[in-house]
């Protein structure tokens, strides 16, 4: 196992559709709200071309079963998540491709 890979999550989705998505970065708040941000991972190069870039940005929920990450349906909190996010990847990625 390569310990430098990328980390791959799969999701099944409500329909029963399993989806791989690549984790860039988790977060746990001082509330303990655990975030993980993720970008999908494709198959072919169509639809990579289609993707639109954005991250998806998730709840984890941990029970002792399982792990479940849901939307988070409250705008401000999705909002101040994405932006925590959106700071700490901005270091590591050039998203808008300008030097800082």
């Amino acid at each position: 196992m390569d310990e430098y890979g990328p980390d791959i999550v799969s999701v099944v989705d409500d329909d029963g559709n399993e989806h791989e998505f690549e984790v860039l970065d988790r977060i746990e708040t001082d509330s303990d709200k655990k975030y993980i941000a993720m970008i999908p991972v494709f198959e072919n190069d169509n639809d990579i071309l289609n993707d639109d870039g954005e991250l998806i940005i998730l709840r984890v929920i941990e029970t002792e079963e399982e792990t479940v990450l849901e939307p988070i349906e409250d705008e401000d909190e999705f909002n101040e998540v994405g932006r925590i996010f959106e700071e700490r990847l901005s270091e590591m990625f050039d998203f808008d491709g300008e030097e800082e």
